[in-house]
């Protein structure tokens, strides 16, 4: 009896090995929102890892999340670990490649609770409306991951989490746009106050010959 308890369980275990080996080799997860302003106010708050804490979904799942920043201030070479609760994990990210107002790709490796290489990349595109802002992220499927997809959609969540993060991103580029048009139309009426002729001074007649 224990002989085929035995057989049956490695039966399982072959099948299930099986079927995780067909799931796909690669992930791509992508989303995109249109943001107000011009490029550089989004390009700015993704470009400074010092920025992420407003806008990371995240950075908000866990408030005693312990960040440490090394490298670049911005751009290129900066980088940015974490370490958290069980819901962020702990890894490192490193921005790789920088284009101002354009695009931006960043290593992330992650530590915990499981270990992975992925490449994130962001496209900043003018469109009428503002900005158009996509999110990716790719990278390969371990045998761990491609377990993980037969019970999780993965780019559902990771999706999901990414329109989180544009959404905030949204919020904070609004509101750097409003404040640009308030400081611009404030030093526009201060010009013309003082171009414009002085008023309220007597006028005086010219003497009668």
């Amino acid at each position: 009896m224990l002989k085929k308890i035995l057989l049956g369980l490695a039966a399982v275990i072959l099948i299930f090995v099986g079927i995780v080996a067909t799931r796909p080799a690669t992930f791509s997860v992508s989303r995109t929102a249109t943001l107000p302003g011009t490029p550089d106010i989004a390009f700015a708050l993704v470009n400074d890892f010092h920025q992420w804490g407003q806008w990371s979904p995240w950075d908000k799942l866990d408030p005693n999340l312990q960040r440490t920043f090394s490298g670049a201030e911005t751009g290129v070479g900066a980088a940015y670990a974490w370490t958290g609760n069980p819901q962020v994990g702990e890894g490192r990210m490193n921005i790789e490649e920088s284009v101002a107002d354009t695009s931006i790709r960043i290593k992330i490796e992650f530590l915990k609770p499981f270990v992975a290489t992925n490449t994130s990349r962001f496209t900043f595109k003018p469109v009428p409306e503002g900005v158009s802002v996509t999110w990716s992220m790719e990278g390969e499927n371990n045998f761990i991951s491609k377990a993980f997809s037969l019970f999780f959609d993965m780019d559902k969540q990771i999706g999901g989490d990414f329109e989180k993060g544009l959404a905030s991103l949204n919020a904070l580029a609004k509101a750097e746009s409003l404040k640009r048009a308030e400081a611009a139309h404030a030093a526009e009426e201060k010009a013309a106050a003082a171009q414009a002729p002085a008023t309220g001074t007597p006028a005086v007649a010219a003497p009668t010959p």
